[in-house]
């Protein structure tokens, strides 16, 4: 599938049908053509954290309050605003470049349209933010304690696909079959699977359903309605996903780079201390950097001074071990932006 041209690009308006298609069509015109298209959540647990990362990647943009498109100031780039459940669809069809939304939408769309050499997403990277868990989950105090209790019984979930695939499995293990049928014709499926679009974990309680599948960050939502976890389905957080066919291949390859940076940034600070020569052998097994410390000698003789990335997860305990292997003068330094390997 060939990626989209210039004269294709109005029609991503289209098939957006947004309330706010008049606006668009007056507004941008032809603005789309010759930009590179980057879908984002427009609402929703992923919105503002990928809000935050285009602003430290120095995207520049300002969103109309009724426009679902965006034009960049300093890149030939378009932001589109997406449902976070339709942006691996547009991504994967090369109606869009470049989109970041979750791992778990990206199975649930891969689930009912396979990718083929043509179509489909590629994944960039982990973006390091959203991670949360795709859960079977059941009344505390009801009588189910395994997935495979659920089978014949009625689940409902956001993520009927996923859903359906992961309760097919354990019927298929559950019969003793290899999966295989004649014709390629899948067996009915026991298991009731019911979609609502929000609120799933109230499904139990007002007896729609004897058990859910739905995202869980810190179960406290899941807890506070009765609910605990059997099963994981499956793990995820916020990824970029690129077209199989982008219209800029070195667009992509520096609006990539420069989230590389913010996400390098936010995870790593610069430790740089003081040590004697003769104990930095052991300093440099307590910070060995990404790829190596940085090593200045000082005028003093036999001291030097370091400087190394340190996770900003790990920094308090390094220090304190830095500490009791002799080092001095030891600061942090938080790092605004980067290019590492």
């Amino acid at each position: 599938m060939p990626s989209i041209s210039t004269d294709e690009r109005p029609a991503i308006r289209q098939r957006m049908g947004s309330r706010s298609l008049p606006f668009m069509t007056d507004i941008l015109g032809n603005s789309l053509n010759d930009r590179l298209l980057f879908a984002v959540p427009k609402k929703g647990r992923l919105n503002q954290a990928c809000l935050d990362l285009l602003h430290g990647s120095d995207i520049q943009f300002h969103r109309h309050s009724r426009l679902d498109i965006a034009l960049v100031k300093n890149l030939p780039l378009a932001l589109i605003f997406l449902p976070a459940a339709d942006i691996p669809t547009f991504v994967g069809e090369g109606r869009v470049d470049l989109g970041i939304t979750g791992r778990d939408q990206v199975a649930e769309h891969e689930c009912s349209e396979p990718p083929t050499a043509t179509t489909g997403v590629v994944e960039v990277m982990d973006l390091d933010f959203g991670r949360c868990k795709l859960q079977v989950q059941v009344p505390m105090r009801g009588n189910i304690t395994k997935p495979e209790e659920l089978i014949g019984k009625n689940v409902v979930t956001s993520f009927t696909n996923l859903t359906e695939e992961y309760f097919r499995k354990l019927e298929t293990q559950q019969n003793g079959e290899t999966g295989d049928h004649a014709g390629g014709e899948k067996p009915r499926l026991k298991t009731k699977i019911k979609y609502v679009g929000g609120s799933v974990e109230a499904a139990c309680a007002l007896g729609v359903a004897d058990g859910i599948v739905d995202l869980v960050e810190s179960g406290e939502t899941m807890r506070a309605a009765g609910l605990h976890a059997i099963s994981t389905v499956v793990d995820t957080s916020a990824i970029l996903i690129k077209s199989k066919h982008p219209s800029d291949p070195k667009l992509v390859d520096l609006i990539t780079a420069r989230i590389k940076g913010v996400i390098t940034a936010q995870r790593y600070v610069l430790c740089t201390y003081n040590v004697e020569r003769s104990k930095l052998e052991a300093a440099s097994k307590i910070t060995p950097g990404k790829r190596a410390p940085t090593v200045t000698s000082l005028e003093e003789d036999s001291w030097v001074a370091v400087s190394v990335m340190v996770e900003r997860k790990e920094i308090a305990v390094v220090m304190d071990k830095l500490t009791e292997a002799g080092a001095c003068d030891i600061l942090v330094t938080k790092i605004e932006n980067a290019r590492a390997q």
